[in-house]
């Protein structure tokens, strides 16, 4: 029985895709539901799986061609293929026959090397001891092995002259010991003529190597952006061009929160099993502002402005394809475990190239944590149709001023980007002061406050 490969519903307003990389090829065996094919669409990675046990028959379209829903990809046929069971079979014989066939080479002594030979290979001007080479000829069965040795030798015992070396610094010292330095002629230029680190550096030269990256592949390289890519920056620029987009800032002394997660960080994880970290108690006051400033969990509809009155906080996290903001449904129902371990799942799903359709669509708002890269500050672009995004950055202990006193605080500076056709100045600055409030008193967060 066969049965054809087509590429399937890819979900909401996507009608085509990219063949990525196939992962079987024609004779080899599948399993039902074993992934044949990697598809690259606009937003995910998608794996059309086999139908069938049986074998990869044909392939129909190459990988980077561009296919629509319903496209043949290939055929499997149920059962493995006759000719595959012949090339293995044939492929075991000629092994076997091999391995038969195979004669280990006898052992022979290498042949004593002459003096003449020793003078022509060595090429130096100091003769090599004959005494010396002859004892050592007897205990190896390499000929050239010795040679190599012995030249070796010679170089290591002429690379710095004794007298020299008594004199310089235990620094100095392991500089040219470690990389064998001739400073026979060498001129220091420190107190009384001796030689110093500068004086090494100047004789070595400071040349650079080219980068690995340049030598394998060249000093240009061109490459196509992937269909994920492309859509990114597509989005982006659409944001620039389209949303009156201005940002506010905002900084947060985190002490409160560091302390409250250093307190009940163990009994949280007994519990629940999964870690305390940062995202829920910015989710959580996030929600708080959302709720006291509608405007900022709106979007834009031609002449119409749509509120929601439910709260999908969008998740932006970097992979190696790219990034990619899942979505945390009804966030403002979720308790702080399911935060955590929900945005884990989503950071997990996202990094290993299996998050969904599904998991993308909704959002109402965004957080955007550059701290975890080392970010001090940042301007995030809107993820539209979203009217506002937060920005996280690292935090840093600051000298801050309390109760007239200065003491050192860890802070972190905070972003607000928002669109300014539906959101005010008044609006965006109120909602980043709620936000930083709930973080540097958390106990406002449980009061709903």
């Amino acid at each position: 029985m066969t049965n054809q490969i087509i590429v399937p519903s890819l979900g909401e307003s996507i009608t085509e895709a990219t063949v990525s990389k196939w992962l079987k090829q024609v004779g080899e065996s599948v399993d039902s539901d074993e992934p044949l094919v990697e598809l690259e669409t606009d937003k995910v990675n998608v794996e059309v799986p086999s139908p069938l046990a049986g074998t990869l028959s044909s392939i129909k379209v190459k990988e980077g061609d561009v296919v629509e829903v319903g496209t043949l990809l290939g055929v499997v046929n149920e059962g493995q293929s006759s000719e595959l069971n012949k090339d293995k079979i044939i492929k075991s014989k000629e092994v076997k026959e091999v391995k038969k066939s195979y004669i280990p080479p006898k052992s022979s002594k290498t042949k004593n090397i002459s003096k003449k030979n020793i003078k022509k290979i060595s090429n130096t001007e100091k003769p090599l001891e004959l005494t010396n080479i002859e004892k050592k000829d007897e205990e190896s069965s390499n000929g050239a092995l010795l040679l190599d040795t012995l030249v070796d030798n010679q170089k290591k015992e002429k690379y710095v002259p004794p007298k020299k070396i008594d004199n310089l610094s235990p620094a100095v010292r392991k500089i040219v010991k470690e990389k064998q330095i001739d400073i026979s002629n060498l001129e220091g230029t420190g107190k009384d003529g001796r030689i110093v680190k500068g004086d090494l550096l100047n004789l070595m030269g400071s040349t650079p190597e080219p980068s690995k990256r340049k030598s394998t592949h060249g000093p240009e390289e061109k490459v196509k952006m992937t269909r994920l890519r492309v859509t990114i920056a597509k989005r982006l620029k659409e944001a620039q061009d389209n949303a009156a987009m201005l940002t506010t800032f905002n900084e947060v002394d985190m002490q409160n929160i560091m302390q409250m997660k250093e307190d009940y960080k163990e009994d949280f994880q007994k519990k629940y099993s999964v870690k305390l970290g940062f995202m829920s108690f910015f989710v959580k006051s996030c929600v708080v502002a959302l709720k006291n400033f509608p405007a900022v969990n709106a979007e834009i509809d031609g002449d119409n402005i749509i509120y929601k009155n439910y709260y999908n906080i969008s998740i932006a996290i970097g992979t190696d394809r790219g990034l990619v903001v899942p979505v945390l449904k009804n966030a403002d129902e979720l308790s702080f475990a399911d935060i955590e371990r929900n945005i884990f799942s989503l950071s997990e799903k996202a990094r290993q190239g299996k998050i969904t359709i599904n998991d993308l669509q909704g959002g109402t708002f965004t957080i955007s944590n550059g701290g975890i890269y080392g970010s001090m500050l940042s301007t995030p672009i809107l993820n539209p149709p979203q009217t506002g995004i937060l920005g996280m950055h690292n935090i840093v202990k600051r000298p801050v001023v309390k109760d007239g006193n200065i003491v050192i605080s860890p802070i972190m500076y905070l972003a607000l980007s928002y669109d300014h056709r539906i959101i005010d100045g008044k609006e965006a600055v109120s909602f980043l002061k709620t936000v930083k409030e709930c973080l540097e008193e958390p106990r406002r967060l449980f009061l709903d406050l």
